[in-house]
């Protein structure tokens, strides 16, 4: 059974990134982390997040959907990507 503050940190991840206005406020100047749960590590989650979603959905011909709404195996997908396109704000 997964632990309650994975499901919480995944259902976050899904709500920020699914609404660029959530990320462009005191969020984004705080630096929030979002938890990854396939690579058990965190992502900041700010506007820098949402061009790397936005370049992986490009690179990776799919339509533009919030990431909440893409099941399990894409979530799993750009997680994995994501890992090869680090930057100086992964952690």
């Amino acid at each position: 059974m997964r632990h309650p503050y994975r499901i919480l940190s995944s259902l976050l991840l899904a709500a920020v990134l699914a609404s660029p206005l959530a990320i462009t406020g005191c969020a984004a100047r705080a630096g929030y982390q979002v938890y990854d749960p396939y690579y058990n590590d965190y992502h900041r989650s700010d506007d820098h997040e949402i061009v790397y979603y936005n370049q992986w959905e490009t690179e990776t011909h799919r339509d533009h959907r919030d990431f909440n709404k893409r099941d399990k195996d894409e979530q799993k997908q750009y997680w994995a990507w994501r890992h090869d396109h680090p930057d100086n704000d992964h952690h």
